[in-house]
């Protein structure tokens, strides 16, 4: 499904086009205005929520522009999916997600950071909420614009706490739960690049390293797409359908095993009819990922706008709570126009503005292939599932790029690992022979991972030319060539790091000057 940019690649990322998407995003706020304007006719302080809405809106598309690059972004990169093709899935089954496994009820105090029930003022409560949702607005609005893809929880919290703070004071907060936040920060990134890493090793070793890779495909591939089976029927049913159906983790489980057992006939047949026709090579194997990708970008969206939803909806279905009963609320129920602007806010997000961020996830940070990306996306569901069991507070987007990172720094160390071999073995021949190893070299600079062990093997079997101080140096630029890129890796960590602090400063500074202008 990849290949040349398509039209609606091209209208989706083309500058001609960038006023038109922006144009499109402001019409579709000014309908949110006007349709709870109809729906809130003859509600108390009707104005103030139709403004809410609208800034739930924009949360939404943020939400959709920034966070949703993780789940598609992979596949992207790859060539599993175009771009065009990318966001038309994402943009469904992230609306479906929302609309059919959003929930009823969501916590209005997301993570339970503050203790709304130290205000007893209503209006201090609804200035507090719209300021928490502008603030995780705006700040996922410029991330978005530097292309550094950032948590939007972590964003709704920043912008909860802050506005909290600045309407009840530090004594609101509770700092233990925020603990357990700044920790994901690390936990997050570091367990999805290490599980990322882990597979992508296993796949190489089992596979791709293997003088017959067709036979050994054959033997692991079912087995590899079988875990990701496993891992996504658990996910989704933990963490997508629990509005649907409420399972322990024990029924998933039991559920992800069902489905797995299906794919991995299904997989082994496909595998075996393909193996006359496969090449022998990465790429042969490559292709047997393609539909499994396109399955996992899809559930993944799934999961996403069922869960992410929240952060753009919560803060407004408490405000509409409060207004409309009078008093704070800490769980509120979800009217059908709210859910619709969360789902429709997300879709239009993704849509307009996610293909900047979809390639910096996919293209911009280290070079994927098919198998690299399958490696990420099934790192993606394990560690939440795993993350969820042990209590560990985890970001789905930390995750995601953390296994982009942890691919990238695993096919580093081991071209250096491969090309330090190789300097040892080449260190002890003469002089004379430079010559016959400028071949060699051309050879090397433009080999894969996989091809530098075959380049290894032959230089060792053929006592090629040895290397002078001035070759050890060009062979060290070689081998020590960024696979990741750091500059992307620096961006990216601030961004992480300053996303609480930043939206909490923006929502306190918001909380006031809202209630200086209201009062």
């Amino acid at each position: 499904m990849a290949g040349k940019n398509g039209f609606l690649d091209t209208l989706l990322t083309s500058p001609s086009t960038e006023r038109y998407r922006v144009g499109f995003s402001f019409l579709f706020l000014l309908c949110i205005f006007l349709a709870v304007g109809q729906i809130s006719d003859g509600m108390p302080n009707n104005m103030l929520l139709m403004a809410a809405a609208v800034i739930g809106g924009y949360m939404a598309i943020n939400i959709g522009a920034n966070d949703v690059a993780n789940n598609v972004g992979p596949a992207v990169g790859s060539g599993a999916l175009s771009l065009g093709g990318a966001v038309l899935i994402a943009a469904v089954f992230e609306a479906g997600g929302a609309i059919i496994a959003g929930g009823d009820v969501v916590s209005t105090i997301k993570g339970g950071i503050i203790a709304a029930e130290r205000l007893d003022d209503v209006s201090a409560f609804v200035w507090l909420m719209t300021a928490a949702l502008l603030a995780g607005a705006l700040w996922l609005n410029l991330a978005t614009w530097m292309g550094a893809p950032v948590s939007t929880t972590h964003s709704i919290v920043g912008g909860v706490l802050g506005a909290g703070i600045a309407a009840g004071g530090w004594g609101i907060a509770d700092w233990a739960v925020m603990g357990k936040i700044v920790a994901s920060w690390v936990i997050s990134p570091v367990l999805g690049g290490v599980f990322a890493a882990l597979f992508l090793f296993a796949i190489k070793k089992t596979v791709l390293y293997r003088k017959n890779v067709v036979s050994s495909a054959r033997t692991f591939v079912p087995w590899l797409v079988a875990i990701m089976a496993w891992a996504f029927g658990t996910y989704l049913m933990v963490k997508g359908v629990k509005k649907v159906v409420e399972v322990d983790f024990l029924g998933a489980s039991l559920v992800g095993f069902g489905v797995a057992a299906v794919i991995f006939f299904i997989m082994r047949g496909v595998v075996g009819r393909r193996a006359s026709t496969m090449e022998n090579s990465s790429e042969g194997v490559n292709s047997l990922f393609t539909w499994p990708l396109i399955f996992a970008a899809a559930l993944l969206s799934f999961a996403h706008g069922a869960n992410d939803v929240a952060n753009a909806i919560g803060p407004l279905a408490a405000i509409n709570d409060a207004l409309s009963a009078g008093a704070v609320v800490t769980a509120a129920s979800i009217p059908l126009w709210v859910m619709l602007v969360g789902a429709l806010g997300l879709a239009v997000g993704l849509m307009l503005f996610g293909p900047r961020l979809i390639k910096t996830v996919g293209t911009e940070i280290t070079e994927l292939d098919k198998t690299r990306a399958f490696c990420i996306a099934l790192s993606a569901a394990l560690t939440v599932i795993i993350a969820s069991q042990l209590g560990l507070p985890v970001s789905s987007t930390h995750i995601a790029i953390g296994g982009v990172f942890g691919v990238g720094f695993l096919r580093e160390y081991l071209k250096s690992n491969y090309a330090t071999q190789l300097h040892s073995i080449m260190d002890s021949h003469e002089e004379p022979e430079r010559e016959r190893l400028r071949p060699f070299l051309e050879d090397f600079r433009n080999a894969s991972v996989e091809q530098m062990e075959n380049l290894l093997q032959q230089a060792k079997k053929k006592k090629q030319v040895p290397l002078s101080k001035k070759e050890r140096k060009r062979l060290k630029k070689i081998y020590r060539e960024e696979m990741v890129k750091r500059s992307h890796l620096t961006r990216i960590v601030a961004a992480w790091i300053i996303t609480v602090p930043a939206s909490a400063c923006m929502a306190a500074t918001l909380f006031f000057t809202l209630r200086g202008l209201l009062l």
